[in-house]
């Protein structure tokens, strides 16, 4: 009984992870490029509520998840003319996408609030890896977004750091006089990689609507943009510790759900607040024991003028 309990909570938190590490990894490109995007939370139920409505409409889940990502991206760009072309103040742009991409998907998806899906992403065994004692059930048991959400870690890994334009990405973040002196186009490099963070932003909120839970609920991301916000911190900007860091989390949530099933009350409200407890705890802890050599980019936060930089 022990042991089933443990693979199905490792099981959960690798699949209540996987929404926190596609929002963080979309995060950690923009940021890297020395864009802070507060927005995440509104991409996300962007992402998810237009995923549900061409799902609906069209019975494709796969449609549904590619409407999810451009809805995110698109939405991104917003965010983008404003800090990178304009040169606004990236925090305030964030937080009014937050507030917009929240109030858009209440407002196109009011006449469908509880209503479910026919069809979703499904789990799916991997033939031959889902029998791998142990570690088979928990990582190859899963559905195919996980599995995406695999390969793009290593992919991300390998593009920044063994790659040149992963070079030149993380030195726009870093300097962007010096690349820019370099011949590297630093508005480019921004708006591709907001771009591309908004659309897995997008994915992860489709995996709200389309896998997780495959229906509609008014904000049903609950807040995890902004824990996907911490784990890039707890990540420290790299692909690989953002994993860790959002299985972690997704344990945490697995958790507080699982400890009433052997027995153990547990208030409904501590629930709701763990996983933001724990990362209020984290940053916390992050924040005292790295203050400096933390990887976080030098530029980020700032905007780029050729003209007085």
């Amino acid at each position: 009984m022990n042991e089933m309990f443990l693979l199905n909570l490792l099981g959960a938190a690798i699949a209540a992870g996987t929404p926190l590490l596609l929002a963080a990894q979309g995060e950690m490109l923009a940021e890297r490029a020395g864009v802070m995007n507060l927005g995440v939370e509104g991409m996300m139920l962007t992402g998810a509520a237009s995923g549900f409505l061409v799902t609906l409409a069209t019975g494709s889940h796969w449609l549904g998840l590619l409407a999810a990502m451009l809805a995110g991206g698109l939405l991104s760009l917003i965010h983008g003319l404003i800090s990178i072309t304009l040169r606004g103040n990236q925090v305030v742009s964030g937080l009014t996408l937050t507030i917009l991409g929240t109030g858009l998907s209440s407002f196109i998806t009011r006449s469908h609030i509880g209503e479910a899906l026919t069809t979703k992403f499904s789990d799916i065994p991997l033939p031959g890896l889902s029998q791998i004692p142990f570690l088979g059930p928990i990582l190859f048991q899963q559905n195919i977004l996980v599995y995406i959400s695999f390969i793009l870690t290593l992919v991300l890994y390998l593009y920044l750091y063994h790659t040149s334009w992963g070079l030149s990405h993380r030195a726009v973040g870093e300097d962007p006089a010096a690349a820019d002196a370099a011949g590297i186009s630093v508005n480019r490099i921004r708006y591709i990689h907001t771009f591309c963070g908004g659309m897995l932003a997008g994915m992860a909120g489709a995996y709200f609507s389309l896998a997780y839970a495959p229906s509609w609920l008014d904000n049903m991301t609950g807040g995890r943009g902004w824990i996907a916000l911490a784990l890039v911190i707890f990540g420290m900007w790299d692909p690989l510790k953002l994993m860790l860091g959002a299985y972690i989390f997704g344990g945490v949530e697995a958790l507080t759900f699982r400890l009433q099933t052997i027995g153990v009350t547990v208030s409904p409200f501590f629930l709701q607040m763990a996983p933001y407890i724990t990362t209020v705890l984290v940053l916390a802890l992050i924040v005292i024991a790295k203050r400096r050599g933390s990887g976080m980019p030098a530029s980020l936060g700032n905007p780029y003028d050729r003209e007085t930089n």
